[in-house]
């Protein structure tokens, strides 16, 4: 993951990333959205913490070609700054990122309560839980896995083999292994996380699962607001559910806590998403 934050300077406002060496059919929406965040941080004027992100998904990027990420000054005065970035393969539209920068100060504060659930350290790493489903979810088995995972409930494809149903889901995440000493790439990081588990209970809601049920789903839109400094060299909760979904869209909502139960982030993906349901179903 950090090798893809590293990303390369073509000049001040453009930059190129590249793509790891496993990959999904299509760009991982979690990457192009961290690289769009990365790009646009390294062009601020002044320190000033990230408020807000906004992505709408275009196009679906081809896993073997770089991408190209094109970076628009809108605003930068003392506390403020604001950034479009345009993420773009051999001219074609992938991805446009709006990014808010805001140097805030003391006043109210309040908080929603986090779920009660187990400590990560006493959870089993995914690892574990995909032990008899190699054949059911294949691309979860393939997949780099920069971020450890510890679901705090049974995942999807657990839950449907139960033949359960899940309004919610819950996981701690963490890097895995040590990050630099750079909130550019905590942040990042944790905007990467941001793209998974998040669809997950619009599915799990229905009592189906990924490998287990034929699903389509795609990001459409997915926006983060930045409550409090990211450490994502320790465990965070990520809390998700799904309000809605109709018209094949689903909405998935979530927040990012931290040990001390403070949210420090709030996440809205749109997807669309299709069941093809099987005529034994």
């Amino acid at each position: 993951m950090l090798t893809l934050l590293d990303l390369s300077r073509i000049d001040t406002d453009r930059f190129t990333g590249t793509h790891p060496s496993k990959n999904p059919p299509r760009t991982f929406g979690g990457q192009l959205m961290a690289q769009s965040f990365v790009a646009s941080s390294r062009t601020l004027e002044r320190d000033l913490p990230p408020s807000a992100l906004s992505v709408h998904f275009i196009n679906g990027g081809d896993i073997d070609k770089d991408i190209e990420f094109q970076v628009i000054r809108l605003r930068d005065e003392r506390r403020f700054a604001n950034r479009r970035v345009d993420a773009y393969q051999d001219g074609r539209l992938l991805a446009s990122t709006l990014i808010c920068y805001l140097a805030g100060g003391d006043g109210l504060e309040h908080g929603i309560t986090p779920p009660e659930v187990a400590a990560p350290e006493t959870l089993p790493p995914v690892t574990d839980l995909l032990v008899g489903y190699e054949k059911t979810v294949p691309l979860f088995i393939e997949a780099l896995r920069p971020i450890e995972w510890r679901y705090t409930n049974d995942p999807a494809w657990v839950m449907r083999d139960k033949g359960e149903r899940l309004e919610y889901n819950r996981v701690w995440v963490r890097a895995d292994g040590p990050m630099p000493d750079d909130p550019v790439l905590h942040t990042a990081a944790l905007v990467y996380c941001s793209d998974t588990t998040v669809l997950d209970s619009i599915i799990t809601t229905h009592g189906l699962s990924w490998g287990f049920d034929r699903i389509f789903a795609a990001s459409a839109n997915h926006s983060l607001w930045f409550h409090r400094p990211i450490q994502f060299n320790d465990w965070l909760l990520y809390s998700t559910s799904s309000p809605v979904a109709t018209d094949l869209r689903g909405l998935g909502t979530g927040h990012f806590f931290d040990r001390a139960g403070q949210v420090v982030a709030t996440v809205v993906q749109e997807g669309v998403v299709r069941h093809f349901p099987s005529r034994s179903r």
